[in-house]
């Protein structure tokens, strides 16, 4: 747990302009000392850009970056107290992983007992031990990936960026490494930065995410935080699979609010959303929180959304499109109105794809807690 520690990373009002073109605008965060910190976002907002900043290969055209206390305003990359590693290891291909790993201890002046002791401690951290002798051409991308953060943590950095680090990888393999990131960060305690574009990254590795957007902190919150109650419509958009609904707000109480939705139905909300009466807004409804039935179940339906009021939270259409991927299967349903709403159902015997299929009419409800208000 990382919450109330003091910030290893202060980033103040920090912006990088290249000619005309701003990648950075004025982001201010700080870095708890400790935590698996996550820069998310789209290709060409102003992720990398930052975190090259931090690491000291940019420098702010306005602003403040500061690392365990001191201002790194002059401090040149090979001075700060971080290590970086590489969308593409940069793992040196004529050294084997001994020479490879200690490398920066050997032209740091540290004596060879010491190097070798801290090479052998850090592969085996990254679960290594035993590949001293293998050349990087004799081993998969997963293994030079650990041959680069063993490199990287050799130095016993107090912060290690890491740009991409897992974009490289089959599909498998990154899912498995995304567990085995998070595991090495927690054992060695150090400040972790990461850099990716890739949502389930971000939200299976993370204490903390900084969504960015065009330069700017579109929201900074824990992962669940981001998914659940998304800031604005690029979040919800961004973060997870989404439906997004045009309407207008109709209630708001502290407790409770309605949104008219033309397209989606009457849409009631068990928490009040704090936007003007009548205000135009969007409704977040993720495809995992919307249950489906087949007709004749009206009265299971009615039951199921007893937490609104008659008539609420309840939709109809038919099934235009089916994609089994296994463990779910995804419908895309043309409501009665014409739009298109995507549904998730968990596969949870092997027959459960077989309940739907192409053409057929289908109810929906869901549940009051369900739907996010998004103001912007």
């Amino acid at each position: 747990m990382t919450e109330g520690k003091q910030p290893i990373i202060e980033i103040r009002n920090v912006s990088k302009r290249f000619g005309k073109v701003t990648a950075v605008d004025n982001i201010s965060l700080d870095i708890r000392a400790g935590e698996f910190f996550v820069l998310l976002g789209p290709s060409g907002c102003g992720k990398t850009t930052l975190l090259r900043m931090i690491a000291g290969f940019e420098m702010p055209t306005e602003g403040q970056i500061i690392i365990d206390g001191q201002d790194m305003s002059l401090v040149p990359p090979n001075k700060r107290p971080v290590n970086m590693v590489f969308q593409s290891y940069a793992v040196f291909p004529h050294m084997n992983v001994t020479d490879n790993v200690g490398y920066g201890l050997r032209i740091s002046g540290i004596s060879k007992a010491e190097t070798r002791d801290r090479v052998a401690e850090a592969l085996e951290l990254v679960k290594l031990g035993g590949f001293e002798d293998r050349m990087p051409d004799q081993m998969s991308g997963g293994q030079r990936q650990r041959v680069a953060l063993a490199r990287s943590l050799v130095m016993r950095p107090k912060v290690l960026l890491l740009d991409e680090p897992l974009s490289a990888l089959d599909a498998k393999l990154r899912a498995q490494m995304q567990f085995e990131l998070a595991d090495l960060q927690d054992k060695v305690g150090i400040t972790f930065v990461t850099v990716t574009h890739d949502q389930d990254e971000a939200l299976s590795m993370a204490s903390r995410v900084a969504v960015i957007n065009k330069g700017e902190v579109a929201q900074l919150a824990p992962p669940s935080d981001l998914y659940e109650y998304p800031a604005n419509r690029f979040v919800a958009d961004f973060v997870g699979s989404v439906n997004i609904f045009e309407g207008r707000l109709t209630l708001d109480e502290p407790d409770k609010a309605a949104v008219n939705c033309p397209g989606l139905g009457k849409i009631y909300l068990n928490h009040g959303v704090t936007g003007p009466h009548g205000a135009n807004v969007w409704i977040a409804l993720r495809p995992e929180k919307i249950y489906l039935h087949v007709p004749g179940e009206g009265k299971a339906v009615r039951a199921a959304a007893q937490d609104a009021p008659d008539g609420h939270n309840l939709a109809r259409g038919t099934i235009k499109g089916m994609s089994y991927l296994g463990d779910v299967t995804l419908y895309d349903i043309q409501l009665e109105g014409g739009h298109i709403i995507r549904v998730s159902r968990p596969n949870l015997s092997r027959h459960d794809q077989e309940d739907f299929t192409w053409d057929d009419k289908v109810s929906m409800h869901w549940r009051a807690d369900s739907p996010v208000v998004l103001l912007s």
